[in-house]
């Protein structure tokens, strides 16, 4: 399993993969300045694959289309065998690629055209989402079960977000600590969320929705 920090002290290690040279050399540039590890570099899914599997970086980042197997492709293999977490660049918007993409395990997005200070704070989320997507498997046994309980937990953690006004880490730590002091599962934590959320969210337009008394 791989960890979602570096082992060393050293910083993060990136394997980047696009079919385009001047992404792969703007994206480089900007990982460099930020003070990550590239490691390598791919122009296709297959190649990006191969280069995960033998270096074994802490993370990848990859266009979500490309020559021979595509990120999203490429996302799934790597969530199968447990190698690295998986940032997707993307010029798309297609609701269809980013349901297959959570389908595939992906933690994370790249919007292109991309400045360097929107790598950092996506990079650091995707690294504690993929700590906790490992959490999860650990906890139910299995990659599929973990990626469904991951739907669960997204959404109940999108509630805590909206309704406490907590930050993502700290919405998911209270599911996770309210699991342990329940002893119910984080996806049965998640479920009850969700389920109170609906049921108070249904009452309010319940009640908004009735006619003024006569």
């Amino acid at each position: 399993m791989r960890n979602s920090a570096p082992v060393s002290a050293g910083p993060w290690r990136i394997i980047i993969a696009d079919d385009e040279s001047l992404i792969r050399l703007d994206l480089r540039e900007m990982l460099s300045h930020l003070g990550y590890d590239v490691i390598g570099e791919a122009g296709d899914g297959r190649s990006a694959l191969d280069l995960a599997r033998k270096l074994q970086p802490d993370l990848v980042i990859m266009d979500i289309k490309m020559p021979d197997v595509d990120g999203i492709s490429a996302a799934e293999e790597l969530t199968r065998e447990k190698i690295a977490p998986v940032v997707l660049l993307t010029a798309y918007s297609d609701q269809g690629l980013v349901d297959r993409a959570k389908e595939a395990g992906v933690v994370g997005y790249v919007v292109k055209p991309f400045r360097e200070t929107e790598l950092m704070p996506v990079i650091e989320l995707s690294m504690a989402r993929f700590e906790e997507f490992r959490s999860l498997e650990r906890e139910v046994g299995g990659l599929k079960e973990a990626l469904e309980t991951r739907k669960l937990i997204e959404r109940a953690k999108g509630v805590l977000m909206e309704v406490h006004g907590l930050r993502e880490a700290e919405a998911f730590h209270r599911i996770r600590r309210t699991s342990m002091d329940a002893r119910k599962s984080m996806k049965e934590v998640a479920e009850a969320i969700l389920l109170t959320h609906e049921m108070d969210f249904g009452s309010e337009n319940s009640a908004g929705s009735r006619s003024p008394a006569e």
